[in-house]
């Protein structure tokens, strides 16, 4: 029996910068799935990137990490991370338009 306890996070990001017609929401959904992760992501009106990502703690961590990297192109400037609450509905990870 495994008694290692996968801690499972979720979080709302707000990235600015550089972040609209860079192809930051294929790369985010890319990458999210690389890493497992279920939620999404979505441009907002001000130029801003919206994104929501839960999975295990470690793992959602270094996708973080790696936003700031983003595509080619791109350049984030800002992050905002919201601890939020894990949603039992998302599965997988999409764009949302």
């Amino acid at each position: 029996m495994d008694h290692q306890t996968k801690h499972i996070s979720a979080y709302r990001i707000f990235l600015s910068g550089l972040v609209q017609g860079v192809g930051f929401r294929s790369w985010t959904k890319r990458l999210a799935e690389s890493y497992g992760l279920d939620g999404w992501v979505r441009n907002l009106p001000d130029g801003r990137v919206e994104l929501f990502a839960q999975g295990e703690n470690d793992v959602l961590q270094d996708f973080i990490w790696k936003l700031w990297e983003g595509p080619k192109g791109a350049r984030v400037d800002k992050m905002e991370i919201i601890k939020e609450a894990v949603s039992h509905e998302e599965r997988g990870f999409y764009i949302k338009y």
